[in-house]
């Protein structure tokens, strides 16, 4: 990872502000000052350095289980392009150290738990910070942590010296909170296409109709994702034997779980296209305070203290995708409770091959409820609550950091129901002599190759882990798409 030319020429002049800012002895928040409800307290020139080291100590306070690797090296690199605006004021050197530690695999040892997603996430971005200049843990490959000091000097490295300011903008920043969310779409961008395709399976298995996804409803209510997963269905859907071997069959109108998916989906589907357009100007913002404008004509406004640091923003789409994929994990169980019930489905009861000595896959239901049980917890939104802090100075804070933290737990928990609904649709296939589609027997290949056909009675624990852990991964959307085409998106 490298920072271009022009950034580098930004990061100099903003920094040159802070520097004469410090030359003409004028007193400004965060360089020469204390924080929060201590911004009244003037510091001297010669305190500054252990001012900056004061504040990274102090606030590296965290608690809780360490942060994934994934997750701090994501941290890292969005500090350093936050950075690269050129709108922090800070010394060069640090950007290089961060650089340093994401290219030489230096990644800080960072618990969890410790950001009210407002001034920051101060207290895990100062335990990145520690690392920085020598102090506290880094990760190692095998999960184990070591002293920072030893890594950095077997790096060739040396531990980072603040200056003014330096310090404050490491800490003073939306970092985790986009690290999480980030993660979270990445594995939802997976999740919700193949999501459409294991529904559409359960519609094989079920015998039902594709009508439903007729072009001209949803150009009747043309909201986007309706129309885009309206369009998916039928992509998915073409050249099944089934459907044209059922074309004549005397149902009316399938339930709801089905008929309605277009609607149910591209709701959910809209979800995390906000998502990502938050995600995108997210990334590319600047979030620390105050803010250093050094093309500003007027000496006083070079400097601004504001709030870009306050996470609402992350927090609210977070919160609005939770309970999204609550609700795609719901129909998905709905639709679960059709295929297993033989008055509805019209196929063994619980998919059974001997009904009655054998329970066949009635159990995958209840591991869907539970999964579901947990994910209404998660539907449940973590903005909705604030706490005054810092002596009232900060009085209104986003808890964007644990919304973000929910939705990264609620995509694992939906991962798990849409292993149930696919385990349980393959099985249902076993007993329709046609043929599906082609794309449905692309996802049905990839169970059977860790998941064997259910001849008896036998335990579905490690199929149904194995399954949730590809469907997260990628790997399966990407060959389904190989064998067939891309899914619009």
């Amino acid at each position: 990872m490298e920072v271009s030319e022009s950034s580098w020429d930004r990061i100099v002049k903003s920094r040159k502000v802070v520097d004469n800012i410090l030359e003409s002895g004028e007193i400004v928040y965060g360089i020469n000052t204390g924080f929060g409800a201590l911004v009244n307290q003037t510091i001297s020139s010669e305190d500054l350095q252990q001012l900056q080291v004061n504040l990274i100590r102090s606030h590296a306070t965290g608690i809780g289980e360490l942060m994934s690797k994934q997750s701090v090296r994501a941290m890292m690199v969005a500090r350093i392009n936050s950075f690269a605006k050129g709108y922090s004021g800070v010394h060069p050197n640090v950007v290089q150290q961060l650089l340093d530690f994401v290219n030489m695999d230096i990644t800080p040892a960072i618990p969890r738990i410790g950001s009210l997603g407002a001034s920051g996430d101060l207290a895990p971005l100062s335990h990145m910070a520690l690392a920085l200049i020598g102090e506290g843990e880094v990760l190692v490959d095998d999960g184990t942590v070591k002293d920072t000091k030893d890594i950095i000097l077997e790096n060739g490295l040396i531990p980072l010296e603040l200056g003014a300011k330096d310090g404050l903008s490491l800490i003073n920043g939306t970092s985790q909170m986009l690290s999480l969310l980030i993660e979270s779409e990445q594995i939802l961008s997976q999740l919700l296409p193949l999501a459409d395709i294991i529904m559409c399976t359960s519609l094989e298995g079920f015998r039902g109709s594709v009508t439903p996804a007729d072009e001209r409803v949803h150009n009747a209510r043309p909201h986007p994702g309706q129309k885009l997963i309206s369009s998916r269905i039928r992509q998915i859907m073409s050249n099944s034997q089934i459907l044209e071997s059922h074309a004549d069959c005397d149902k009316v109108q399938d339930p709801y779980s089905f008929r309605c998916a277009p609607q149910v989906h591209g709701a959910v589907y809209e979800s995390l296209m906000q998502l990502r357009s938050t995600l995108e100007i997210e990334i590319n913002s600047t979030t620390d305070n105050p803010l250093v404008f050094f093309d500003s004509a007027d000496e006083e406004q070079k400097i601004v203290s504001q709030g870009n640091f306050h996470g609402e923003i992350l927090g609210l789409v977070a919160d609005k995708m939770s309970l999204s994929i609550f609700e795609l994990a719901s129909i998905s169980e709905r639709r679960m409770d059709q295929l297993l019930d033989t008055k509805k489905s019209g196929l063994p009861p619980f998919l059974a091959i001997n009904s009655g000595l054998e329970s066949g896959l009635m159990i995958v239901q209840y591991v869907a409820g539970s999964s579901l049980s947990e994910l209404h917890g998660h539907a449940a939104p973590r903005t909705a609550f604030s706490t005054s802090t810092s002596a009232g100075q900060e009085d209104h804070v986003s808890m964007g950091a644990t919304a973000c933290w929910n939705l990264l737990q609620a995509t694992h928990r939906l991962s798990e129901v849409l292993a149930c609904e696919l385990l349980i649709s393959c099985q249902a296939l076993e007993f329709e002599p046609s043929k599906p589609s082609p794309f449905v027997q692309s996802i049905v290949k990839l169970v059977r190759d860790i998941s064997p056909k259910i001849e008896a009675d036998r335990s579905t624990s490690s199929d149904l882990i194995a399954i949730s852990r590809h469907l997260k991964e990628g790997g399966w959307l990407s060959r389904i798409e190989a064998e067939n085409s891309r899914l619009p998106n």
